[in-house]
C-alpha cells in the first residue's frame, strides 16, 4: 500500500501551493479539495449507534463503503436497527465483514471513516484508518483502554488529521450556555464539580451455556482484538458494555457525555488521583453501581477541583439529597457563590431564590454547525473540531481511569506524563491489554 498513490493523496498533491496548516492538530483539506467536493465514507459498525451516525452525517457526502459483523435484520429484544437493514438502504455500496480488508481493499477510495462499532474495536479500527491517512469520527468512548487512547490521539496529531469523538451533545445551545456560566464566574471560583447516571445497567456471572452462533453473524470477528469467549447472546448486540472483554459498563458507555461538559467548563485535562467504589468487584462483569472521585490540579486561575461520578440507582451523591435537587439535573458545579445545574436540555442556578434578578451574560461561544458537519468542515477545509481526539482522548482517559480505580481497589496517584501510579504500579497492568494473534493497534 505504501507505493500506491491514493485517489485523495492525488488530490491532495494536485493543490499543495493552496494547503496550509491545520492550527488545531489537523490539516488543512487534506484532500485539497474545495469545500465543495464531496467526501467518500467509510462506515464501520452500520447497525445500532452506527445507523444513527449515518442518518445524522450531511447528505452531500458520498457513502462508498459499509462493514459490519452482524448482517442480521433485527433482533427483537432490541429497539435499534441493525446493519441488515442499513445495508437494505445503500444497495449499491460494497459491503465488508472486516474492516481491516475494507480499509486494505477500498483505500484509493476512502477519505475519512466513521467508526461506530463496539469500544474494543473503536481504537484498533480508528489508529488503522489515521495511518493510512484517513480522518475519522469515532463514536465514545475514544478507547477501551488507557493506552490505546494515547496512541490514538498521537497518530491523529502525526498526521494532521480531522477528528471528532462522538459526543454529539457538546454540539447543543445548552452546553454551550452552561459553559459561560462557569466560566464568566456567575457561581465563583468552582471547586467540585458532581455528575450523576440514574440506572445504567451491569450484567453478572458469564454464562455456561454456549448456543449455536446466529446466522448473520460472524463471532470471531466480533470478539476482534479481544479474549476469545464462545458466543452467547447475553453479549450481542447491546449488552457487551456491561463486559469488561467488550466495554466500560454504564460509565463507559454514558460516561464521556457528561465529563464532556465537566472538562470543557472546568478546562480540566488529568486527575492527579483516582478512586472509585461500588458493587462487588467482578472478574468478567461491569458493576451496577459506581461512584468515582477525582482531583484535578489548579488551571490557570481556576482552583483545584473535585470531580465525582455516580451510577446506579441507590447512590446519588450526597449533594444531590443534602439539597433536595431537581430530579431533572444530572450535573451539579458547586462554586462559592452558588451551584450551577445541568442536563443535557436544562440549566439552573441554585438556589434560585439568591439569583432571581441575575442577568446570564451574552453569548461568546458561536453555535455549532452540527457536530457532524464540525467534522466533515474540517476533513474538507482544515477548520477546527470542538472534539478533536487531543481534547476527547483525555476525557476519555478520565473514565476508563476510573473504572480502572475502581477493578484496584485503591486511591491511585496519576504521573499521566510518564503513564504511571507511583503508589501502586501494579495497578498499571490495567492501561493495556494484549491483543489476540491476528489483531494489532
Amino acid at each position: 500500500m505504501s507505493n500506491r498513490l491514493s485517489r485523495r493523496e492525488l488530490l491532495r498533491n494536485s493543490a499543495l501551493a493552496g494547503v496550509g496548516l491545520w492550527l488545531s492538530g489537523g490539516r488543512a483539506g487534506a484532500k485539497g479539495e474545495s469545500p465543495n467536493e464531496k467526501l467518500n465514507l467509510a462506515i464501520v459498525g452500520a447497525g445500532g449507534r452506527g445507523a444513527e451516525n449515518l442518518r445524522a452525517l450531511p447528505p452531500t457526502e458520498n457513502v462508498v463503503a459499509l462493514c459490519d459483523v452482524d448482517w442480521r435484520l433485527a433482533v427483537p429484544t432490541y429497539h435499534r436497527p441493525l446493519a441488515g437493514t442499513t445495508f437494505q438502504k445503500y444497495p449499491d455500496v460494497k459491503k465488508f465483514r472486516d474492516y481491516r480488508k475494507m480499509l486494505d481493499e477500498m483505500d484509493r477510495r476512502i477519505d475519512a471513516v466513521v467508526v461506530s462499532a463496539p469500544n474494543h474495536i473503536h481504537a484498533p479500527a480508528s489508529v488503522m484508518a489515521m495511518r493510512m491517512g484517513k480522518h475519522v469520527y469515532c463514536e465514545k468512548p475514544l478507547s477501551h483502554s488507557v493506552v490505546e487512547a494515547r496512541v490514538a490521539v498521537q497518530v491523529a496529531a502525526e498526521k494532521k488529521l480531522a477528528t471528532q469523538m462522538g459526543t454529539q451533545i457538546h454540539a447543543t445551545p445548552n452546553f454551550r450556555r452552561i459553559v459561560e456560566l462557569v466560566q464568566s464566574g456567575a457561581i465563583g471560583p468552582v471547586r467540585s464539580c458532581h455528575l450523576w447516571l440514574r440506572g445504567g445497567g451491569c450484567a453478572g456471572d458469564r454464562p455456561k451455556e454456549t448456543p449455536p452462533v446466529p446466522e448473520g453473524l460472524d463471532w470471531n470477528l466480533f470478539v476482534g482484538p479481544a479474549p476469545y469467549r464462545p458466543y452467547h447472546p447475553c453479549y450481542v448486540p447491546h449488552d457487551w458494555h456491561y463486559w469488561w472483554d467488550f466495554g466500560g459498563g454504564a460509565y463507559g458507555n454514558m460516561g464521556c457525555h457528561y465529563v464532556d461538559l465537566a472538562f470543557w467548563a472546568l478546562k480540566l485535562r488529568h486527575p492527579t488521583t483516582i478512586e472509585a467504589e461500588g458493587s462487588p468487584v467482578h472478574p468478567d462483569s461491569t458493576p451496577c453501581n459506581l461512584h468515582a472521585r477525582y482531583e484535578f490540579p489548579a488551571r490557570g486561575d481556576m482552583p483545584p477541583v473535585t470531580f465525582t461520578w455516580n451510577h446506579g440507582k441507590d447512590n446519588p451523591p450526597a449533594i444531590f439529597t443534602e439539597h433536595e435537587l431537581p430530579s431533572w439535573a444530572w450535573g451539579v458545579f458547586v462554586g462559592d457563590e452558588g451551584m450551577l445545574l445541568a442536563s443535557y436540555s436544562k440549566r439552573m442556578l441554585w438556589p434560585e431564590s439568591k439569583f432571581a434578578d441575575f442577568q446570564a451574560p451574552e453569548p461568546t461561544i458561536p453555535d455549532s454547525v452540527g457536530h457532524h458537519q464540525e467534522w466533515i468542515q474540517a476533513c474538507k477545509t482544515g477548520s477546527p473540531t470542538s472534539c478533536n481526539f487531543d481534547y476527547s482522548g483525555a476525557v476519555t482517559e478520565t473514565v476508563l481511569l476510573g473504572n480502572l480505580a475502581y477493578r484496584v481497589g485503591k486511591k491511585l496517584e496519576w504521573d499521566p506524563a510518564n503513564m504511571k501510579f507511583p503508589n501502586c504500579p501494579e495497578a498499571e497492568a490495567l492501561l493495556k491489554r494484549e491483543y489476540r494473534e491476528g489483531w494489532t493497534l
